[in-house]
């Protein structure tokens, strides 16, 4: 991206600092850029919209924690859309990774580096009883928690599993997912160098 981006709008320096590992995702990176300008990138009623996740680490134990998505029929990820007047993509990581997990002490994976997303995904979602069919340009980012014991799911049919990256791998068939993992468990191969 040659233009100048104001890194006061922190979802468009997000964007911009994000450099994609495949063709489809640098193709979804440039339909993603092109929501601020097109108006309320976060909007829920436009056919394409941003939302967050993020993927939580346990890097001593090279664990990730899962949540089952009812929805979805599948082990995925935590996160969601961002609540009115927020446009922080990592806060919305945070805030939905602490609701969704109940851990308090969610904090950007590696330590000492701006907090960076691994991945960038158009999803296609759907249509669900109040919503027709849309397409979520997913952010990820990569938290840690030091106390994996305390991970608690939001409800009953949220149930979360901590797993190894193999294990994530196999309980889920998701390949957008699939290859967060992969990215993640490369990042947590290195931090054990």
């Amino acid at each position: 991206m040659g233009d100048v981006v104001d890194p006061s709008d922190p979802l468009a320096w997000v964007l911009a600092r994000h450099r994609p590992s495949t063709a489809q995702e640098a193709a979804d990176l440039e339909r993603a850029r092109a929501l601020p300008a097109a108006g309320d990138p976060w909007g829920r009623s436009t056919a394409l919209h941003v939302t967050v996740s993020a993927l939580i680490l346990h890097p001593p134990t090279h664990r990730v924690l899962l949540r089952w998505h009812a929805r979805q029929g599948a082990w995925l990820q935590v996160g969601g859309h961002a609540d009115p007047g927020e446009s922080d993509p990592l806060a919305v990581a945070l805030r939905e990774g602490r609701e969704e997990t109940g851990l308090a002490d969610l904090r950007p994976w590696p330590a000492g580096q701006d907090a960076e997303t691994v991945h960038l995904v158009i999803v296609p979602v759907t249509a669900g009883a109040r919503e027709p069919a849309h397409e979520h340009a997913d952010l990820r980012f990569l938290l840690a928690t030091g106390s994996p014991e305390a991970a608690r799911p939001e409800n009953a049919e949220a149930p979360l599993r901590w797993l190894t990256i193999p294990e994530a791998m196999e309980a889920t068939t998701e390949a957008n997912v699939r290859e967060t993992l992969m990215r993640a468990g490369r990042l947590l191969d290195r931090s054990r160098s």
